[in-house]
C-alpha cells in the first residue's frame, strides 16, 4: 500500500457486500512496538492505507463493514478498570493511537447505506495453522526448561469467538451499528491457569508461577450480549489448551 490513496483496490470489492478490516502492518510477533524503526511507515501503512481502503469498499458498494480494533485504546490495562464503550479513549502509543484515529475516521464515514461497526478486542487466543507457532508456545517451552516464568494476567477471547462477534455486526440491522464501537472479551486468564494442564499431563517438577495479584482491567460486552453473541469460556479455553500442549505430551 505505498501509495495508499491513489492505489485501486476496486478489484478487491468485485462482488463483495461485506468488508472485514482484521490487517495490520507490523514486524513479526510484535504489535503494540510492531513498527520497529519505522514509526512513520507503520503509522502510514496502518492509517491512511486502512482508511483508502474503506473509502474504495464504500465506492465500491460494499453495504457493511467491520473494523477490528484493540482494547489498548481505553488506555491502562493494569488499574482495574471495566471499560464500557462510552468511556473516553485515552490511547498510549504509537499502535493504540493509530486504532483510535482509525475507529474515528471510520465513524465519520458511515452512512445509511455503508454501515460500519467497530470491534475492541482483549487479546485473542486459539489454535494457529498447520506448521505455525502457537500463541503460547514460549512460555510452554519456557516453563518446561525450568525457566522462571513472570506472575501475569490477560483478558481472552477465542478466535471463533471474534468471528462470532464478526457475524453479528454484519447481520445487525443498519442502525443497531452505524458507527459504533463494540467491546469483545471472555476472561482474564492467568498464566498458572495456562501452565497447570502443562504441568499435570507431562508430569514436569518445576514449579507454577504465582498467581498474578494485580489488577486487570476488563471491558464490559453487554453491547454485544444483547445481539445474542456468546462466548465459549473456561470450557473453550481447556479444550484449546489440551490440543496446544498435545505436541509436548507426546515429546515428554
Amino acid at each position: 500500500m505505498g501509495l495508499a490513496e491513489n492505489f485501486d483496490f476496486r478489484p478487491v470489492f468485485s462482488g463483495a457486500t461485506n468488508f472485514v478490516h482484521a490487517a495490520l502492518d507490523h514486524i513479526p510477533g510484535h504489535y503494540e512496538r510492531g513498527y520497529g524503526r519505522d514509526k512513520k511507515g507503520f503509522a502510514f501503512k496502518n492509517l491512511a492505507g486502512t482508511a483508502a481502503l474503506f473509502k474504495q469498499a464504500k465506492k465500491s458498494g460494499v453495504s457493511r463493514a467491520v473494523f477490528l480494533s484493540d482494547m489498548v485504546v481505553y488506555g491502562n490495562a493494569l488499574n482495574g478498570s471495566h471499560f464500557y464503550e462510552t468511556d473516553d479513549a485515552d490511547p498510549k502509543g504509537l499502535y493504540a493511537l493509530i486504532k483510535r484515529e482509525t475507529e474515528t475516521i471510520l465513524e465519520a464515514m458511515t452512512t445509511p447505506e455503508f454501515g460500519v461497526g467497530t470491534l475492541r478486542l482483549s487479546n485473542v487466543y486459539g489454535l494457529s495453522g498447520q506448521g505455525q507457532r502457537q500463541k503460547w508456545d514460549g512460555m510452554f517451552k519456557g516453563y518446561l526448561m525450568g525457566r522462571p516464568i513472570e506472575p501475569k494476567a490477560s483478558c481472552e477471547i477465542h478466535g471463533e469467538d471474534v468471528g462470532r462477534a464478526v457475524l453479528e455486526l454484519i447481520k445487525a440491522e443498519h442502525v443497531r451499528i452505524a458507527g459504533g464501537i463494540f467491546n469483545a472479551m471472555d476472561l482474564v486468564v492467568d498464566r498458572a491457569d495456562i501452565l497447570a494442564p502443562l504441568q499435570k499431563a507431562t508430569g514436569c517438577q518445576h514449579p507454577l508461577p504465582e498467581r498474578f495479584e494485580g489488577d486487570v482491567s476488563t471491558m464490559n460486552c453487554d453491547k454485544l450480549k444483547r445481539m445474542e453473541w456468546r462466548t465459549g469460556g473456561l470450557v473453550k479455553l481447556n479444550i484449546t489448551l489440551e490440543r496446544m500442549i498435545a505436541p509436548y505430551v507426546r515429546a515428554a
